[in-house]
C-alpha cells in the first residue's frame, strides 16, 4: 500500500463517512462505515488525456507536476472546491468534493475547461486503487455493465465508482499504466485492488466547459453500494449539492449566536464548529482527536482514537457553543466504555471498542467527569443527569480508589502527554476537578455522603500540591512526584543527593523513580484551567504561568512549547498550548494578551481556517495533525470566554 502523507490539508465527510484531501484536491484516506475505522482508499486519481495526431498522449494527472491548485471551502459548509490549472495542456478543472449528510455518497463533480483558443478532443480519466478494510490481499475489483461502474469490494465493505455519463472504456486489475496511455483493456473483474474508468469529452472548443460528476458510494455488499450509487445518479450533483448545503447551514444555525468583528477570526471560529461534526462519529457520538496521519506509528501512534482527555475539552467547546445534543449523545457513549470498577481506559475506537493503549491515564477519567458537570452546569438538563449518574458514581468513587496513601496524590500513571509516569499534578488536577464536579451532582441528587467523601480527597490533593510540590528553585509547581526513570539516571539522582525511592513488585520487578520532577511543563496550567484546584490570582500560579512564559515561548515563531527539550515531531510550539496560556490571560484580566494569541493561532491556521496541532518552530508551516480537535476546542473556549467577558472585539 501506498505511503501516506502525514499532512492533509482539508477534510470532507458527514460523521458517518470521512475523508481527508491535499491541497491539490487528491483523496488520501476515506474512512467508513465509521470516522475512524476502517480505511479503504489507497489511490484515486482523476486526470485528463487530450488526443494528439499520433495517438501517443498521457493522462495528466491533476495532483501531478504542471498542475496549479486553489482551493477553498464553499462558506458555512463542509464542500471543497479545488481548482486545478494546467497552463502547458490549456485545462482548468474545478473540483467540488463532499459527502452527503445521511447518504454514504462522496460526490466528485468536474467542471473541465479548455482553455486554449482552438479545439481538443478529451477524456477524463479516473484511476481507482481501494485497498478495501485497509487491506492489500483478497480485495476484488470488477466492472458492473448494467450500473456501468467499478465496484471494490472485500467481506462486508463495497465501494461502487461511476457516473451519470456513461464510460467510454473500463479495465478492472492492474490498470495504473493503461490509465496513463488511456488505453483500458476491458478486463470485468479480478482480485486486485484498482481498476480504471474513462470518460470521452469529445471535441471541446476554445473556452468551452464540460461538467461529469463522479460519485463514490458505499454499501454492506455489492448491491447496497451499487443501489446508492443509482440513487445519486437518480437526485444528481445539483439537488446532492444543495442538500448539503441546507444541512451544514443549519447545522451552523445550532449554535451559539456571536458576533465576531475580525473576518478570519471568525472564519476559524465556524471552521471549528464544522470540524466538530466531521470528527464526531453519528453512531456513537465519539470526538476522535484527528484522522489519521500516522498508521504505521513512525512517530505517533495514531490519531483516530477518541481519549477521555481530548473529548473533554471538545466537548466542553462545543457545549459552550451550543451543541447540547451532540455533547449529550458524547458522554452517554463513555458510559459504555466505562469498566465495571469505574475506570477508563487510554483509549477507544469510536464503536466503543478498546483501541491500542498503553495503560490508564488517570486524568482521562478526571477529565470525563469534569466534562460532564461542566456540560450539566451549562445545561441544566436533569434528563441528562439522572441518566449519566450511574456511571459518575462509579468513576468518582474509582478515582478515590486510585490514590497513593503516602502523597495523597493519584497514583503512578502515564502523564497528558504520554511521555512519562509518575504522580503528575496536570493528572492530580484533572481528579480533582472531577471529583468536585461528580461531588457538586451528588447534592444536586441529595447524596451528601458521597459528595463529603469525594471533596475530602480533593482536598487531601490540593493540600498536598500546596505543602509538598512547589519548587522555588523553578519558581513553578513541580510537574510530578514519584517520577519513573531508568536505574542511570536514579544512579546519578542519588549520588547527586537527590530524594529518590525504589519500588518491587511481586515477581521482583522494580521500578526506580526520583521523588521530585522540576521540569516545567504547559500542562502546569491545568491547575487552574479548566480544573480550578489553585486559584488564579495566587503568588504560586502567577508565577508558574510567568515561568511557563519564558521557559516556553518559542523564539522564532512565537507561540508556546509543551516543556523544555521536547522533541516531539521536533520540538514545536502548540495551537492548543499557547491558547491554554490565553484561557488563564482572560481569567487573570489580561485580555490585550490574550487576544494576541488568539490572533497568532488565526495567522497559523492552514488556507481553509483549520488549525494543526503543531507550528514547525523555525519554518511556522503546519508541522503535524491537520485538523487536531483539540487545537480548535482551544479555540472555540478562547473566543467565548473572550466575548463572555466583553473583550473579543475590543483593541
Amino acid at each position: 500500500m501506498r505511503k501516506k502523507p502525514y499532512l492533509t490539508d482539508a477534510i470532507i465527510g458527514n460523521s458517518k463517512m470521512l475523508a481527508t484531501l491535499t491541497k491539490d484536491g487528491q483523496l488520501q484516506r476515506l474512512f467508513w462505515p465509521n470516522i475512524d475505522y476502517p480505511q479503504h482508499a489507497n489511490r484515486f486519481y482523476t486526470g485528463i488525456y487530450i488526443d494528439d495526431e499520433g495517438g501517443g498522449g498521457t493522462t495528466s494527472f491533476i495532483h501531478e507536476d504542471g498542475w496549479e491548485h486553489l482551493q477553498s471551502y464553499e462558506e458555512d459548509t463542509n464542500i471543497l472546491f479545488t481548482t486545478a490549472r494546467n497552463f502547458e495542456l490549456k485545462v482548468e478543472i474545478t473540483q467540488t468534493d463532499f459527502v452527503v449528510p445521511g447518504m454514504d455518497i462522496f460526490v466528485r463533480d468536474y467542471h473541465v475547461k479548455n482553455l486554449s483558443s482552438s479545439p481538443n478532443r478529451m477524456s477524463f480519466v479516473v484511476y481507482s486503487d481501494f485497498t478495501v478494510d485497509d487491506r492489500k490481499r483478497y480485495s476484488t475489483v470488477m466492472f458492473n455493465p448494467v450500473d456501468d461502474c467499478l465496484v471494490h469490494y472485500f467481506r462486508q465493505y463495497a465501494f461502487a465508482v461511476g457516473s451519470s455519463m456513461e464510460a467510454a472504456q473500463y479495465q478492472s486489475g492492474s490498470a495504473l499504466d493503461a490509465a496513463r496511455a488511456n488505453k483500458l483493456s476491458g478486463k470485468v473483474i479480478m482480485n486486485k485492488t484498482d481498476g480504471a474508468l474513462s470518460w470521452d469529452l469529445g471535441d471541446m472548443a476554445g473556452g468551452e466547459e464540460k461538467r461529469l460528476t463522479v460519485y463514490i458510494t458505499a454499501g454492506s455488499n455489492l448491491g447496497g453500494a451499487v443501489a446508492c450509487l443509482a440513487k445519486a445518479k437518480e437526485q444528481g450533483p445539483d439537488d446532492l449539492h444543495d442538500r448539503t448545503v441546507r444541512y451544514w447551514e443549519e447545522y451552523l444555525l445550532q449554535g451559539r449566536a456571536i458576533h465576531i468583528d475580525d473576518e478570519k477570526t471568525s472564519q476559524v471560529y465556524k471552521r471549528s464548529l464544522l470540524a466538530f461534526k466531521l470528527l464526531n462519529d453519528e453512531e456513537t457520538g465519539a470526538f476522535i482527536a484527528g484522522p489519521e496521519v500516522d498508521e504505521d506509528y513512525d512517530y505517533s501512534g495514531g490519531y483516530a482514537y477518541c481519549w477521555g482527555r481530548d473529548a473533554a475539552y471538545i466537548a466542553t467547546a462545543a457545549t459552550v457553543a451550543g451543541y447540547h445534543e451532540l455533547v449529550s449523545k458524547f458522554y452517554y457513549s463513555t458510559m459504555a466504555t466505562q469498566r465495571d470498577d469505574g475506570a477508563w481506559e487510554h483509549r477507544f475506537y469510536t464503536n466503543g471498542m478498546l483501541a491500542p493503549t498503553w495503560g490508564i491515564q488517570i486524568d482521562e477519567g478526571g477529565s470525563i467527569l469534569w466534562g460532564i458537570h461542566k456540560h450539566y452546569e451549562i445545561t441544566k438538563d436533569d434528563i441528562f443527569l439522572n441518566t449519566i449518574w450511574p456511571s459518575v458514581e462509579k468513576g468518582a468513587n474509582y478515582l478515590t480508589m486510585f490514590i497513593d496513601l503516602e502523597t495523597h496524590l493519584p497514583l503512578p500513571t502515564n502523564d497528558l502527554w504520554e511521555k512519562r509516569e509518575g504522580e503528575h499534578l496536570y493528572s492530580t488536577a484533572a481528579v480533582y476537578g472531577g471529583l468536585i464536579g461528580s461531588a457538586k451532582l451528588a447534592r444536586k441528587l441529595d447524596r451528601v455522603d458521597l459528595a463529603e467523601k469525594w471533596e475530602r480527597t480533593a482536598e487531601r490533593m490540593k493540600k498536598t500540591v500546596e505543602e509538598r510540590c512547589w519548587n522555588e528553585e523553578t519558581g513553578s509547581y513541580l510537574r510530578a512526584l514519584k517520577l519513573a526513570v531508568d536505574e542511570k539516571t536514579y544512579t546519578e539522582a542519588e549520588l547527586a543527593g537527590k530524594e529518590t525511592v525504589v519500588e518491587e513488585d511481586r515477581k521482583g520487578y522494580k521500578t526506580y523513580r526520583l521523588m521530585e520532577d522540576p521540569v516545567v511543563d504547559i500542562s502546569l496550567l491545568g491547575l487552574n484551567v479548566p480544573f480550578g484546584m489553585i486559584d488564579e490570582n495566587s503568588e504560586r500560579m502567577l508565577k508558574t504561568a510567568e515561568t511557563i512564559e519564558r521557559l516556553l515561548t518559542s523564539p522564532v515563531t512565537g507561540g508556546l512549547e509543551r516543556f523544555p527539550g521536547d522533541v516531539y515531531i521536533g520540538g514545536n510550539p502548540w495551537i492548543l498550548t499557547t491558547l491554554w496560556m490565553a484561557l488563564f490571560d482572560i481569567k487573570i484580566g489580561n485580555f490585550e494578551k490574550a487576544r494576541a494569541s488568539l490572533q497568532w493561532a488565526v495567522n497559523n491556521a492552514n488556507h481553509l481556517g483549520l488549525l494543526p496541532e503543531q507550528i514547525h518552530k523555525e519554518t511556522g508551516e503546519p508541522a503535524w495533525v491537520m485538523p487536531l480537535t483539540w487545537s480548535h476546542a482551544m479555540f472555540v473556549l478562547t473566543v467565548i470566554a473572550l466575548e463572555e467577558a466583553g473583550e473579543l472585539n475590543s483593541g
